[in-house]
């Protein structure tokens, strides 16, 4: 007979924790001085809340505050328990980040070493009546990682720190976009259960579909006292069915299948509706709520005539992948909760996005990210945990490996919007053109897990989901894995290397990284940036540049396409508008493939601090014009104009379910007036998951004067692509090519635009003004007697606009 009782331990449940220093190099006074903690939480959160320390994201506190990496830390709490008449009672501790001692009253229960998996302690006898002592002493990170490279060896990494030693979110070691925080704490949840008999262990409801009828198999894991006598009874309740069944005591799992007939089935955003059933599994008095959708998901990889594919489909359906990169949303992940969660899927789906690919340095993320991208229709293609380097295949890695494995796919199979289980990022490809063989020296370094354990995995727990052992990858161990006819490719060598229109050269099956960098928005960046004067180069500014000689590829990145900076303002305004730029430029081309390549994948949407990187979304939750870039070239309907051969085309892409008729008006235009220089008119058909192109006649597809000319493409329904013959350092601009009006609103202002000469890229950053701005449009292109109204919300109306609030690249050129 089940009688399951849990005691919160989390600081929301009551529980008083405190959090001091045991040794290392922490400031004078602070070892062993407790201050109070919160529970789930991390040191940093806890000493920054204490007032021990300043805010890490400021200035250069980064660096004043490594100490905390390096120091060892014990979490304390004292509860009074009291005894409730079951059998066994157990500590639950959901996620420890990381190497812990956990002791209760003095005994040690046991130690961790992983922070992407749970743990239970069997506490009985150990807990008492009456109060309680429960103590979690950390060691620090960065000192353990060090320690264990010392002991097993060093494994080849990219960073500064051995991330790859420990099983704990790389990321938060630092990376090229992410500050060096290495933080402990009890990161989620942690309670006593108290239980007789029986409970459940786990749930894994698997959802698909059969013709038209929904069929879900959930598998129950079951776990017993050593004195359970009395059989137990599960029941899986959904959509109105019952399944049921009794077990004897040992049983370890159950399987029950229930059928849904006439289901309504789970479609990512843009293909149908999401709708989600009510799973509810109970045992005896114990019991499981959870929500799944009924789907199929697959990808083929199944060679053609002109490479790999990939093609992710659902539902029999192939899905065009608009997608962009995950990263964690806060360095300090434990304030994110389900209301951050939301906002940050909410921008990808503003964007015109339908896939978030959960990133291997990350984190498995918390149920409220999974949950509201099963609700929004965004397919998440979730890294397993590896990220930029080898690891070792021995003892104890590979059980604690297996273990979070086990876990992650147990946790999250349930959810509609996982659509790929994907073993490493850029470790296959490392392997290979990183120069890793000579320190590896022939020693096992990951290809393992990637290409036996976690397959083996996926195909026992989710045989539903699909598996790719990296990204990137070709699909086939004879293929160099970032090859653009196989598979997945990164496209890195554009920003590191050799200008955006590098992009052209590569014909991809499917793009799962690509990106180019610009700073955050401009209250963003000089909140924490203090350099006087402000400076590209400036030191805080390079604290919060984290890329390899980054501002430097940001001015080389302009190359011939924009002017170099008179100032400041300047150099914030053409860094954000190539990066804009740049990676609109690849997906244009990208889309202008298909059927060839079947989707793109940008690194990033977000940002876990201020920063300048690739994110499209900024550490303070402001869209750069990169995210406006992507809202238009990951429109459901894209026409732009691409070169082929010796001439130039219209290519139209139509991702929806409705054919695209419509008539394209192709003008070339005088960019300094409204003089229409000519015009070419034709019809385009186009099915639905579609595309066509249309060669432009030499009349339109030609300039007599390049410097002084462009075209405009305009469908009848609106969409409108726009091209250039010479780079912006050559175009000729007015100077006052529009004018700007100012009208007040309930809680914001309006910025009307109106333009007597071309007027391209008009950009309006309410932020200077204030930051709690925001604004619904930018990178807005005018023709002559064109208008274009800003709508600002959160602020004030100021009593007029110009630069450096309102921005073109005309003002660049004069």
């Amino acid at each position: 007979m089940t009688s399951l009782k849990t005691f919160d331990l989390t600081t929301d449940g009551g529980a008083a924790w405190t959090v001091h220093a045991v040794e290392g190099p922490a400031p004078d006074g602070l070892i062993g001085r407790a201050v109070p903690a919160t529970v789930p939480g991390e040191v940093h959160t806890d000493l920054l809340a204490a007032g021990e320390i300043p805010d890490p994201f400021d200035g250069d506190n980064e660096s004043m505050l490594h100490w905390i990496g390096r120091t060892r830390w014990r979490f304390q709490n004292t509860f009074s328990w009291v005894a409730d008449g079951n059998d066994r009672q157990e500590l639950v501790a959901e996620g420890l980040d990381t190497v812990a001692t956990v002791t209760l009253n003095g005994q040690e229960l046991g130690r961790t070493a992983n922070q992407h998996r749970s743990y239970r302690f069997d506490v009985t006898g150990v807990l008492v009546a009456g109060d309680n002592e429960l103590v979690v002493e950390f060691e620090g990170p960065v000192t353990a990682a060090e320690a264990e490279r010392a002991k097993v060896g060093s494994w080849p990494h990219t960073n500064l720190h051995p991330y790859n030693e420990l099983r704990k979110m790389a990321s938060n070691f630092g990376w090229d976009w992410g500050p060096d925080v290495a933080t402990a704490g009890i990161w989620r949840p942690i309670r006593i259960e108290s239980w007789s008999g029986v409970r459940i262990a786990a749930v894994r409801p698997l959802a698909g579909v059969e013709s038209d009828r929904g069929v879900l198999t959930t598998h129950v894991e079951l776990a017993w006292t050593d004195t359970a006598a009395d059989d137990a009874t599960v029941t899986v309740e959904v959509a109105g069915t019952q399944q049921s069944a009794t077990v004897k005591p040992g049983t370890d799992t159950v399987e029950l299948v229930s059928t849904v007939d006439a289901v309504d089935v789970w479609w990512p955003r843009g293909y149908g509706d999401q709708p989600l059933y009510d799973v509810t599994v109970t045992l005896n008095d114990d019991d499981w709520h959870g929500r799944v959708g009924f789907r199929n998901v697959t990808v083929n990889v199944a060679p053609d005539n002109d490479g790999t594919p990939f093609v992710l489909s659902v539902n029999g359906k192939p899905i065009y992948v608009r997608g962009a990169n995950w990263i964690p949303d806060d360095a300090f992940v434990t304030r994110l909760n389900a209301d951050t969660y939301r906002t940050s899927v909410e921008d990808a789906v503003d964007a015109g996005m339908n896939l978030l690919r959960v990133w291997g340095g990350g984190i498995y993320e918390s149920e409220d990210f999974y949950d509201v991208c099963d609700e929004l229709g965004i397919l998440v293609w979730q890294d397993f945990l590896f990220a930029c380097a080898a690891y070792s295949e021995d003892e104890p890695l590979r059980s604690e490996v297996e273990a979070e494995a086990r876990e992650a796919v147990t946790r999250l199979s349930r959810h509609a919007s996982l659509a790929v289980w994907n073993g490493n990022n850029e470790n296959i490809w490392g392997y290979v053109e990183w120069g890793w063989r000579v320190p590896l020296a022939g020693r096992p370094w990951g290809a393992g897990y990637y290409l036996d354990l976690l397959p083996r995995i996926v195909a026992e727990l989710d045989p539903r989901t699909p598996y790719s052992a990296g990204s990137p990858y070709s699909f086939d161990q004879f293929i160099h894995p970032n090859d653009d006819r196989h598979g997945t490719m990164h496209i890195w060598d554009v920003w590191n290397q050799v200008d955006y229109t590098t992009y052209r050269k590569y014909k991809p099956r499917f793009v799962s990284e690509f990106g180019f960098q610009g700073p955050p928005a401009w209250s963003t960046l000089t909140s924490v940036v203090h350099d006087s004067p402000l400076d590209p180069y400036g030191s805080q500014m390079l604290v919060h540049q984290k890329a390899f000689e980054g501002n430097l590829k940001l001015e080389r990145g302009l190359g011939d396409h924009l002017p170099a900076w008179k100032d400041i303002d300047d150099w914030h305004w053409t860094t954000q508008l190539n990066q804009a730029r740049a990676v609109a430029y690849g997906i244009e081309h990208f889309r202008s493939l298909f059927p060839l390549n079947t989707g793109a994948v940008v690194w990033q949407l977000n940002d876990n601090w201020p920063v300048v990187s690739w994110a499209a979304v900024d550490g303070h939750g402001i869209r750069k014009p990169l995210w406006y870039a992507l809202k238009r070239v990951y429109a459901d309907r894209l026409l732009t104009v691409q070169p082929r051969g010796d001439g130039l085309v219209v290519a139209a892409h139509n991702d929806t379910d409705v054919a695209w008729s419509t008539e394209v008006t192709v003008s070339r235009r005088s960019t300094r007036g409204a003089e229409v220089l000519a015009q070419e008119t034709f019809a385009i058909e186009i099915a639905a998951r579609s595309a066509v192109v249309n060669d432009l006649p030499e009349s339109v597809a030609v300039a007599a004067d390049p410097t002084a000319e462009y075209l405009e493409v305009r469908g009848a329904d609106g969409v409108t692509a726009h091209w250039y013959f010479v780079e912006d350092t050559e175009l000729q601009l007015a100077g006052d090519a529009y004018t700007a009006a100012v009208t007040p609103t309930e809680g914001g202002y309006d910025v009307t635009v109106t333009a007597t000469a071309l007027a391209k890229d008009l950009a309006l950053f309410p932020d200077r003004l204030d930051a709690a701005a925001r604004v619904d449009s930018c990178l807005v292109t005018l023709s002559a007697g064109e208008t274009h109204t800003f709508h600002v919300t959160g602020t004030a109306a100021p009593a007029e606009i110009a630069v450096p609030v309102l921005r073109s690249v005309n003002d660049l050129r004069n």
